[in-house]
């Protein structure tokens, strides 16, 4: 059972790594992945914690450019106003989330049918917000106003919702609000670092009293997958989307979504 635990926490950071930073929902993914595979982790912290992975692979990827950042801090106002504005974005999320971290884990985490439903219709809102003629005002995520900054942050609330997508929901914010597809991916992608160690922290801090070392191999094992899964789509995504836009993951979206619905019904 140990080794099947294992294998099952393997898979699951493969797909976390696979799917963080994508508009299709990791933790939608994650969770609908446990409840077929009978994946039961202490406290509902796996899928959380591995998220860390996908945290360390965006400093890996972006480490040159995030020690430039650093390095420009006190004499360059517009890497000061990106920095803020990253944390002003991040605001809402941690507020919202603290605030409703009990219900989002012990009812929103435990509804698959609901998972597969956003992540049906969060395929249909990418699908057509993929179509728009959408004018685009910003091509650099270091440019993006603070007012904007601060609107992506409500959107990326939307994805407290497991299967609406942290990364679909602030990349769509974004491209309605006058970003072209690379600066809204690229902006997603700064936002997650401090928005998901946030929800690392604050969870590692909820369930400090209920995790023990039996725990330790599984964490580790799906951090680990999910870093290296993590690092390889981080490199290829940004020109990915501005070649082709988000139509792929609009159909990934709906048919993981169909299936799941599909397989809820047939299976239970």
């Amino acid at each position: 059972m140990e080794n099947q635990t294992i294998v099952d926490a393997l898979m699951l950071g493969l797909l976390e790594g696979l799917t963080e930073f994508i508009p299709v929902s990791s933790t939608g993914h994650i969770l609908l992945a446990g409840h077929f595979l009978g994946f039961q982790s202490t406290g509902k912290a796996f899928e959380v914690l591995i998220q860390l992975g996908a945290i360390l692979a965006i400093l890996s990827v972006y480490s040159a450019r995030l020690l430039k950042i650093a390095a420009a801090l006190p004499h360059d106002p517009s890497a000061r106003r990106f920095v803020i504005g990253i944390l002003i974005a991040f605001l809402p999320a941690a507020v919202i989330g603290a605030l409703a971290h009990g219900f989002i884990k012990s009812v929103l985490f435990e509804t698959p049918k609901l998972i597969c439903i956003m992540l049906i219709l969060g395929g249909l809102v990418l699908l057509a917000v993929d179509r728009m003629a959408l004018k685009s005002r910003y091509d650099k995520a270091m440019d993006f106003p603070l007012s904007l900054c601060l609107k992506i942050g409500f959107f990326q609330c939307l994805a407290m919702i497991p299967g609406t997508s942290r990364s679909g929901a602030t990349i769509v914010g974004a491209l309605l609000m006058g970003a072209d597809k690379r600066s809204a991916a690229e902006f997603s992608f700064f936002l997650a670092m401090p928005t998901m160690a946030g929800a690392f922290a604050y969870d590692l801090m909820k369930n400090r009293d209920i995790l023990s070392a039996a725990d330790l191999p599984i964490i580790a094992t799906g951090f680990v997958a999910a870093f290296v899964m993590a690092v390889i789509v981080v490199r290829y995504l940004l020109d990915y989307v501005s070649r082709h836009g988000f139509a792929l993951f609009a159909w990934w979206r709906l048919i993981v979504g169909t299936l799941g619905l599909a397989a809820l019904y047939a299976f239970g």
